[in-house]
């Protein structure tokens, strides 16, 4: 793992989505993979990665749940929630506002992407330190992506979209998080956001949103195992590579005895 960086970062971890396509009635970071919540596996690996000077987890209003496990993981590095917002963007603002002042850097990082293992924040960490000011983890895209519109009223009858274009797969990227920024480009660029009005229209990440702004995004490699769980498929996916993770730390000869 790359050593980690000597800037003062603060990650912010939003937790605050309702996980209505995960079914389960309760936020999403509350749901259970392999006997511990989301939230609590996203703080072990930013724990873990050793780039964290403070983190605030941005929470769905009034939970208390969520909130005593931020309490629990406190430790050396403070952990401290906040009240999302109704959307990404506000909830990302509130947590900002929730950091301890005078952090050189932010890392925003997805709850729902819990197994992100620590060697990715720390890539995003040591880029910042080399002097990105925007910098996020991706992975090369395995799948030929079309761009669709929709078709006439004639076409109608065979289909509602039909093929725009064939992008040149070998320069896209799938992206992950954490996104890693300097702490006053992402400052800057949500009060922008906050007085933008229809110029945040489409607006989906922070990395589009200092891109808005004309700040250049570096890319880090990601990890496959940092998959964003919003189904149940997704998270029967991550069940199978925890057990997988649990499979390659036990001790040699210690599997086959059970």
């Amino acid at each position: 793992m790359p050593t980690p960086p000597s800037l003062r970062i603060g990650v912010v971890i939003v937790a605050a989505g309702s996980g209505q396509r995960l079914g389960y009635g309760i936020p999403k970071a509350e749901v259970v993979l392999a006997g511990r919540t989301l939230l609590e596996h996203a703080l072990e690996a930013v724990l873990a990665s050793g780039v964290a000077a403070h983190i605030c987890v941005a929470v769905p209003p009034g939970d208390t749940a969520l909130t005593a496990i931020c309490a629990r993981a406190a430790g050396t590095v403070p952990v401290t929630a906040v009240e999302g917002g109704s959307s990404r963007a506000e909830s990302v603002g509130r947590a900002l506002s929730g950091l301890e002042p005078g952090l050189d850097a932010v890392l925003v990082h997805d709850a729902a992407r819990a197994l992100t293992p620590p060697d990715v924040f720390a890539r995003v960490g040591a880029a910042l330190a080399a002097g990105a000011q925007a910098v996020i983890p991706a992975l090369p895209v395995a799948d030929t992506i079309k761009t669709a519109v929709p078709c006439s009223p004639e076409e109608q009858r065979i289909a509602g979209e039909k093929v725009s274009g064939t992008p040149e797969r070998a320069r896209l990227r799938a992206v992950q998080t954490p996104q890693g920024f300097d702490a006053r480009t992402l400052a800057d660029a949500h009060r922008w956001l906050e007085s933008a009005g229809s110029d945040a229209a489409g607006i989906t990440d922070d990395a589009m949103l200092v891109e808005r702004r004309g700040v250049d995004v570096f890319l880090v490699p990601g990890s496959e195992q940092a998959l964003k769980i919003t189904t149940e498929l997704d998270l029967l996916t991550a069940e199978a590579l925890v057990a997988r993770r649990l499979r390659s730390a036990a001790p040699a000869g210690k599997e086959s005895q059970q």
